[in-house]
């Protein structure tokens, strides 16, 4: 797969996680930062994040804050864009199977339960269900 990343200061620890955990796996990331602490604001990187996606030729993109609250409403608010916050396995699986979520977002100032990569591999295994979730994913992207 060929993945788009982008974080602001608040998950740069949890951006190289994710980048070293997807490398090994053989996928194609393309790192649009930050790699350092310095304060940067997470909407201008989520658009950072989204402008690259919408280039085409990415499976999805991750955007990462501190909570990854923020930088997922940022994400949400580009037309066709269905940033899931997720947290676990399940909410992994149900941003795919249901929402056909094409990015997700993390918190690097979060204690997850699982191992995020755990976490991440869920979401990427998972296939979009379609049928009666179709419908609904069209009104979601009618909204913006």
């Amino acid at each position: 797969m060929k993945i788009v990343i982008a974080n602001d200061h608040g998950a740069v620890e949890l951006k190289f996680k994710l980048i070293d955990w997807l490398s090994a796996q053989g996928h194609e990331v393309v790192n649009l930062g930050v790699d350092a602490e310095d304060r940067v604001d997470y909407p201008d990187q989520a658009g950072l994040a989204v402008r690259e996606f919408e280039k085409g030729g990415y499976d999805f993109g991750i955007v990462c804050c501190g909570t990854g609250i923020g930088i997922s409403i940022a994400a949400n608010k580009y037309k066709g864009i269905r940033c899931a916050l997720i947290h676990d396995s399940y909410t992994a699986l149900m941003a795919k199977e249901h929402n056909n979520a094409n990015f997700v977002a993390f918190g690097g100032r979060v204690e997850y339960a699982e191992p995020v990569e755990h976490i991440l591999d869920v979401f990427m295994k998972a296939d979009f269900q379609g049928g009666r979730h179709a419908t609904r994913v069209a009104k979601l992207d009618e909204l913006c």
